[in-house]
């Protein structure tokens, strides 16, 4: 019984975990911003824009800066002219690259199993 109680807690704190990752991660858009710099590296928000089809400029920034609030992007202003601003994923947000590259194996594999019927 009580190995039981003990299981019941770790999937318990492991539901907490997911719940609080996906606060992070939330939305309709942060995976594929996430997934933008992480599949090319450095990033331009012009470059990001355009991988990340239907978002617009105003809700980009806004991720964005959601992202380097909680520490997975960081933003670089370039000393060009015109100024040039990069994105790149930090060490905290590298953690999630495994992640991302299953998702993609995932979602290939899904599309496949979906339009295969």
């Amino acid at each position: 019984m009580q190995c039981e109680a003990q299981q019941n807690d770790e999937h318990k704190r492991a539901i907490r975990a997911i719940q609080d990752s996906m606060n992070v991660l939330s939305g309709k858009w942060k995976i594929s911003i996430i997934s933008s710099i992480c599949y090319y590296g450095k990033r331009r928000f012009s470059d990001i824009s355009n991988d990340v089809v239907g978002i617009t400029n105003k809700m980009l920034s806004k991720e964005l800066k959601e992202l380097e609030v909680r520490h997975l992007v960081r933003r670089t202003v370039l000393d060009t002219y015109p100024i040039t601003v990069q994105y790149e994923l930090t060490e905290q947000g590298k953690t999630l690259q495994t992640i991302i590259h299953k998702l993609t194996e995932w979602g290939l594999a899904h599309h496949k199993i979906q339009f295969a019927q």
